[in-house]
């Protein structure tokens, strides 16, 4: 059966960028957006993408819910708390190009919106769609309480038949602790369909020495499909009840890697946007290489990508 609804959770911030007291950019970013946004560049209305958010009723919240609706976002499931504001992150650059990050996140809308009062109607209408993706961001922004009411909901919808999509994406300065971070990613792979990590992060949680190990943990742990990301190497995928077949989908190489920026989240866009419609696996990794391919050639999380070049994958 293709699969045409997906709903993705997560929080998308306002981005700043430029010199401090002098001139800087407005943008927005968050990795689930990224992916939202990816997947509706690559197969348009194909696949009808929802956001699960919150944002204020500011002027910064309404300017950047309209412009998702610009890319062609569902945005009815993107609530409004006029008590609260949209979160807020600022990068600079150095001479040599690297990036620093500073967050104003820790009263944003998007932190609450599981104790915003029309949730449960969100929870609802999720149980009409075919997949609903989330990150490790997406539940290390919540309360410890919220993250567990939403894992509780996540477990009714997939027993329901509502397949779970996981990143794991850590980032360890927004958990309180590894063993609470290692609890709830454990509690989300049980009820995942699908699993898309880096195995880079991978060994910062886990201390999976191999790519093999993280397999094998992570099928263990009750993931059905399971992408691991290796960089500049490409994926590798594997099914829990195949697991010795093991398929490799190397990347070519990317002479002109100017911002890794949302590499992963545009993988899991590729990748997504055609297991959706329940493509071959081979397409679906060498969209989501070819994709991530682009992005990082460019400057910024969401940049203009060329469909033509995604040689072998149509649309």
């Amino acid at each position: 059966m293709s699969m045409s609804k997906i709903a993705i959770i997560g929080e998308c911030m306002v981005e700043i960028s430029g010199q401090p007291f002098n001139t800087m950019q407005q943008n927005f970013g968050g990795d689930s957006m990224n992916t939202a946004i990816y997947i509706k560049k690559v197969v348009g209305d194909v696949v009808d993408v929802q956001y699960v958010s919150a944002m204020g009723e500011d002027s910064l919240s309404t300017a950047m819910i309209e412009k998702w609706q610009s890319y062609g976002i569902d945005t009815s499931s993107v609530l409004i708390n006029p008590e609260k504001h949209a979160g807020l992150y600022l990068i600079q650059n150095d001479d040599d190009g690297e990036r620093t990050f500073q967050y104003w996140r820790n009263d944003s809308a998007a932190k609450y919106m599981v104790q915003h009062a029309k949730f449960p109607d969100v929870v609802n209408k999720l149980a009409d769609v075919d997949a609903i993706y989330l990150s490790g961001i997406s539940l290390a922004i919540l309360p410890v309480n919220d993250c567990k009411t939403l894992l509780v909901h996540l477990k009714k919808l997939a027993e329901s038949g509502v397949n779970i999509i996981f990143d794991s994406n850590y980032r360890p300065t927004l958990w309180s602790s590894i063993l609470h971070c290692q609890q709830v990613y454990n509690e989300v792979y049980a009820l995942s369909s699908l699993a898309l990590v880096t195995f880079d992060d991978e060994h910062m949680l886990w201390g999976d020495t191999s790519i093999e190990k993280c397999r094998t943990r992570l099928h263990q742990h009750g993931v059905n499909e399971l992408v691991i990301k290796d960089g500049a190497n490409g994926c590798q995928y594997s099914r829990d009840s195949q697991k010795n077949s093991v398929l490799i989908f190397p990347t070519q190489k990317i002479e002109n890697v100017v911002d890794t920026t949302a590499a992963g989240d545009s993988f899991n866009a590729g990748f997504l946007a055609y297991w959706l419609q329940s493509c071959p696996i081979k397409q679906c990794a060498d969209a989501g290489n070819q994709l991530a391919g682009q992005v990082i050639q460019q400057k910024g999380a969401i940049v203009e990508i060329e469909l033509e070049d995604m040689h072998s994958v149509p649309h």
